[in-house]
């Protein structure tokens, strides 16, 4: 199974007439965009609105010809699929954000969209479906007084990550230099990696959140947590893919393997 085949099944299993879908970032997401673009210039599905996470998924989505929409914290989104940089086996718990923020972007919207979503479907490779998650989450924080939450997350961790702040031109050292990146909100970007992997990543996630000047970061709980259920597909070389629906919201995947989402 290869990833457009994938793509294709998620477009065509859970895409209805009327929907306004969450547009997600990644590689993975673009091809859905670009087939979805294909699905509605046939006629197969109509009156879509893809509502874009990110300045990438936006230009996709118009070179495919998906007609957008604006978010705003009254939209409903039907449904909203995103690749995910890894996933926790045990819990789920997701990380996002790592590779997306560049120029001004940031992952608030996209965290956002996914929260809102009443379907979601994250998507990863069987490399990224791992016991413990290892590597980095990126955490955006307010801009002023940046390196006192800096500090304070590093003490969060003590020991077990390192934390940088991303520069816009580069690489340039744990300070990020003399041209940090700033987000179009007027945050500061800081990664915080992980020297051993992660044992609970939905317990980092609370940490984090409970850190002033933390305003958002790329650790999402899991899909049967506080933000609704969904999907979960893993890019593997299969035979066969089938889908079981336990309810309106939860679904199945069947694999080499058994992911309940």
């Amino acid at each position: 199974m290869n990833m457009v085949f994938v793509c294709v099944v998620k477009v065509d299993s859970f895409v209805e007439n009327g929907m306004v879908i969450g547009l997600g970032s990644g590689r993975a997401s673009g091809y859905a965009i670009q087939y979805l673009g294909r699905q509605i210039r046939s006629g197969a599905v109509k009156h879509i609105t893809g509502v874009a996470t990110s300045v990438d998924s936006a230009s996709e989505a118009a070179k495919a010809g998906v007609p957008l929409g604006q978010y705003r914290d009254s939209s409903k989104i039907d449904l909203a699929f995103d690749d995910a940089d890894v996933m926790e086996e045990e819990s789920l718990a997701a990380v996002i954000g790592r590779q997306k923020m560049q120029g001004g972007e940031s992952i608030i919207q996209e965290k956002t969209i996914l929260k809102t979503a009443g379907k979601l479907v994250l998507i990863v490779t069987a490399k990224q479906y791992q016991g413990a998650v290892e590597g980095s989450i990126p955490v955006l924080i307010e801009s002023v007084n940046w390196l006192e939450t800096a500090e304070e997350i590093d003490d969060l961790f003590l020991g077990d990550a390192e934390v940088w702040r991303r520069s816009s031109i580069g690489h340039a050292g744990p300070l990020g230099g003399d041209f940090p990146l700033v987000t179009k909100e007027g945050h500061n970007v800081v990664d915080v990696i992980f020297t051993s992997p992660i044992q609970n990543l939905a317990e980092v996630g609370d940490s984090l959140d409970q850190v002033a000047g933390v305003v958002e970061h790329g650790a999402r709980q899991s899909s049967l947590g506080k933000m609704g259920c969904g999907l979960l597909i893993t890019f593997v070389r299969l035979k066969k893919l089938e889908f079981n629906y336990n309810d309106e919201n939860t679904y199945v995947a069947h694999m080499n393997y058994l992911l309940v989402v």
